[in-house]
């Protein structure tokens, strides 16, 4: 079994519990944790997790946000400027960026029921742009059934770190790791 088909089991063990219906956004949020150098592989795999997904009785949706930045970039008017003087976008990226993002998250959460899943892919082409941690934050209210974010990179004691580079943040979803026993 290679290390996406571990994921996947764990995942399928997970998803698979009796749902509470009165958590916290944070506590709707499901981490799949992986090595960055196994996307390929896990994108491959996707259709395992939303076999385990509706064969526990979740309807499974999904997003992916690689076109994400380009779409958003090619909308702006300046956007040539910005690659002359990439620094006059940093502070665009930190608010309207991040709040583009959260708001594609926010409308598909919206169409869905207390049920469903919504998968998210691609999270590590936000990386240099915005913060997965900001745009996590911007969903208060908006998670009915549950959010389960594809990560790639690592975990350890709470602390998430987007492709091992950045120093990481505390978050407080439900971690499903390759190196951590599940805490079911």
């Amino acid at each position: 079994m290679n290390r996406i088909e571990t994921l996947a089991k764990k995942f399928d063990q997970h998803i698979s519990l009796p749902w509470q219906q009165q958590l916290t956004d944070t506590e709707k949020t499901i981490f799949l944790v992986y090595p960055k150098e196994e996307e390929r592989r896990l994108r491959a795999q996707k259709d395992l997790f939303r076999q385990s997904s509706q064969s526990a009785g979740h309807p499974w949706e999904e997003i992916c946000l690689d076109d994400m930045f380009p779409d958003w970039m090619a909308e702006q008017e300046y956007a040539y400027d910005y690659f002359e003087y990439p620094s006059d976008v940093r502070q665009k990226l930190e608010t309207e960026f991040r709040d583009a993002v959260a708001a594609r998250l926010r409308d598909k959460l919206a169409s869905m029921g207390a049920d469903a899943v919504l998968a998210v892919f691609g999270v590590g082409t936000l990386f240099g742009h915005c913060h997965v941690s900001a745009i996590l934050e911007s969903l208060h209210g908006s998670v009915n059934g549950r959010l389960v974010v594809f990560f790639p990179g690592s975990h350890e004691r709470n602390v998430y770190h987007l492709l091992d580079a950045r120093d990481g943040w505390g978050y407080l979803a439900s971690p499903i790791t390759l190196t951590e026993e599940s805490y079911l």
